[in-house]
């Protein structure tokens, strides 16, 4: 491996979702946990759904695959 897991999950945006790249390639922009799983069965990784934590498969930039923005009229505490 190259140093850098072949997914990347991006921090939350101001629009509430994190931008998906694998293998270099914008695949997506996720919304939760479940938009990322899929990402990875399109692209052939159907390890993700048990690996989601595996730093070599994915890095997780500006928080971890529990961090996603609250529903709208929501506050929750992370």
């Amino acid at each position: 491996m190259s140093g850098v897991p072949p997914v990347v999950v991006e921090p939350v945006s101001p629009d509430g979702g994190r931008r998906v790249t694998i293998h270099g390639e914008r695949v997506g922009v996720a919304y939760h946990l479940l938009d990322v799983i899929e990402f990875l069965r399109r692209a052939g990784l159907p390890e993700a759904n048990t690996s989601i934590d595996d730093p070599e498969l994915i890095e997780w930039r500006g928080g971890g695959p529990n961090t996603w923005a609250d529903p709208p009229g929501r506050s929750t505490r992370r």
